[in-house]
């Protein structure tokens, strides 16, 4: 029998999550939740570009939960409202239905997240009977299997690097582009992304997960970031982005072992492709995602995603709604806690090839 599934949230993961949860054969579309007004009582197809399939999107929340449904597919979004994102799932677990989202970046690592953070879901979870398991949307699996997947083909490593490569005037979230990642503001305020402290808290729990997969003790975890202005006046679907505001943006989130970094999760992020022409580009096209693995031999996986549009930012997107999507049937197969990379393994697609 087919896992009934509701999707919570219609945007950049919503959509795609909606699209799989169609698409697979082990799920059956139950519901889907909205928060935008002009989305309610439309049909979940028209919301995510397929036919009509007869479910029509509510922002009764009560009433979707007690519907009857298995798992829902969290697909709010967590960047400027994390403690409503928690509430959210948090009800949801509770309910009795068990959830897997891209938005809550401490349950990455559940063993790591913050004591009040993981004793809370940890009891939700018991009291609905239910299980959680988050992955990244950069996406994910870059961040956390896939590396510990490909250090099984090496002989010895001496690190292990894993990477996001991105043109962020392709990325349909402009409040994250220039309020959160700081395309197009001054250089002398440091964005919100990369505060002291904030790469640790969201991208800390992949390098510590790692860690665990291969039995390394971290020292500690750094930060490394690096800023560049535009040389000149951009203009292209995010808006105009002037000359010496940031156009470029580069971070390394560092899991030292024997005082060298290790274990290295690195973003280099661009409004502009002309800016910062030294640093690491996609050969091809406006982004890209891979693993480098340091070592004998050195081994490099290269991801580059595409929809059907030929669009890097909605293939991302798409890698990372199917991640956590796919996953239901073993979600809710597992017994009621909170689940990470390590114990959800990547999911054969089973019944796409079609």
């Amino acid at each position: 029998m087919a896992h009934r599934v509701i999707v919570w949230g219609t945007g950049n993961v919503g959509k795609p999550a909606l699209r799989t949860v169609v698409s697979n054969p082990a799920l059956e579309l139950a519901g889907v939740i909205v928060s935008n007004p002009a989305k309610v009582g439309r049909d979940a197809g028209e919301l995510c570009g397929l036919g009509r399939l007869g479910v029509t999107a509510t922002n009764d929340v009560a009433a979707a939960l007690a519907s009857g449904a298995d798992a829902v597919a969290y697909c709010a979004s967590g960047d400027f409202r994390p403690n409503e994102a928690l509430d959210d799932v948090e009800r949801v677990l509770r309910a009795g239905l068990s959830v897997v989202s891209t938005s809550i970046y401490p349950l990455y690592d559940p063993t790591s997240a913050p004591p009040e953070i993981r004793e809370r879901m940890e009891a939700a979870c018991r009291a609905g009977r239910s299980s959680c398991f988050v992955s990244g949307i950069d996406p994910g699996f870059i961040n956390d299997i896939v590396p510990v997947v490909l250090s099984g083909l090496c002989e010895e490593i001496r690190e292990i690097r894993a990477y996001e490569l991105f043109n962020y005037a392709y990325y349909d979230q402009p409040d994250a582009v220039r309020n959160l990642v700081g395309f197009g503001g001054p250089m002398d305020q440091v964005p919100l992304m990369v505060l002291p402290g904030v790469p640790t808290s969201v991208w800390g729990g992949p390098i510590r997960l790692i860690a665990r997969g291969l039995g390394v003790e971290l020292e500690e975890i750094r930060e490394v970031v690096e800023r560049r202005p535009l040389e000149r006046t951009v203009t292209n679907r995010m808006g105009t982005f002037e000359a010496g505001t940031q156009g470029a943006l580069r971070f390394e989130v560092q899991g030292i072992v024997g005082g060298e970094p290790r274990i290295v999760i690195e973003h280099v992020t661009r409004i502009d492709d002309d800016t910062a022409p030294d640093w690491p580009k996609p050969e091809e096209g406006s982004g890209a995602h891979g693993v480098k693995l340091i070592g004998r031999p050195n081994v490099h996986v290269r991801i580059e995603s595409e929809d059907e549009s030929g669009d890097r930012a909605g293939g991302g997107n798409a890698t990372a709604a199917a991640r956590i999507v796919n996953a239901i049937p073993f979600v809710c197969a597992a017994e009621p806690g909170l689940l990470d990379a390590l114990s959800v393994p990547l999911q054969v697609g089973r019944g796409l090839l079609r």
